[in-house]
């Protein structure tokens, strides 16, 4: 027999207690963010920026991987918006947006990335948004904009790496900003490294030359003498490779996943 359509009712009551327990599991999980922060105060690394974004990707392409009836964007929001609470209990976590010719957008994907835990501050300039991006549990999210090359600024800036790319699902729209911050980067399995050099030939001419040693490169923009390319996969800073590509001026100024519904 076909099982009885539930009332409209029963619907209700179901809701209210799927909301219970996800309140229950919320609490207990924002619990365990305290004895985290706890445990590394008593460890000593109290003062050290609990910000992993390799373990984040993989974390969420580990659950976006799972069958389910949500939305890849209600999964994602969820649990930046999680790990984000998590991350202003540990310790200091803040927000410098420089926005470029759309300000509103930039810190509208920083709030998708970052979520609302960390205060957010707006920057006049890239370099107020870099400089707070040195502070401990600083973030610097920078837009790419037309002939604004603030990228090239992290050639001289060993501590300082560029670690998420935004959006991070490509259903919210093509790269926008990069995050920056003092943050380990590690591999992810899915990456997209950011190399710069001030090569004066054409791009497509970088592209087809660094081609020839393996290296897939791709044009994201331009400014102040200095070109930034996207390179698929992981690249360190001393790869052979990147060392014979053309510039005098080149480096790499780090790397982040992919996009997590490609």
């Amino acid at each position: 027999m076909d099982q009885e359509t539930p009332s409209l009712d029963d619907v209700r009551a179901r809701i209210d207690a799927i909301d219970a327990e996800l309140l229950r599991l919320i609490d207990e999980r924002a619990g365990i963010a305290r004895v985290v922060a706890e445990a590394k105060r008593a460890a000593g690394d109290g003062d050290k920026f609990g910000l992993r974004p390799g373990r984040e990707a993989q974390l969420l392409r580990k659950l976006l991987a799972d069958r389910r009836t949500a939305s890849d964007s209600l999964v994602v929001r969820i649990w930046r918006e999680l790990i984000s609470d998590s991350l202003g209990q540990q310790g200091p976590f803040h927000l410098s947006v420089w926005g470029g010719p759309d300000p509103a957008r930039a810190v509208e994907l920083a709030r998708a990335r970052f979520g609302a835990a960390p205060p957010l501050s707006r920057a006049q300039r890239p370099e107020e948004a870099l400089a707070a991006a040195k502070a401990l549990g600083g973030v610097g999210v920078l837009a790419l904009a037309p002939d604004q090359g603030w990228w090239g600024r992290l050639l001289a800036e060993p501590t300082l790496s560029v670690f998420a790319a935004l959006p991070c699902l490509s259903a919210w729209g093509p790269l926008s900003a990069l995050a920056v911050g003092q943050i380990a980067v590690e591999p992810t399995g899915a990456d997209e490294t950011f190399w710069v050099t001030d090569a004066e030939i054409p791009s497509a001419a970088i592209e087809e030359a660094m081609s020839r040693d393996g290296v897939a490169a791709r044009l994201i923009g331009h400014g102040g003498g200095l070109k930034l390319f996207g390179l698929a996969g992981f690249y360190q800073r001393d790869d052979e490779r990147l060392a014979r590509a053309p510039g005098r001026l080149t480096g790499v100024i780090g790397a982040a996943p992919l996009p997590l519904d490609l």
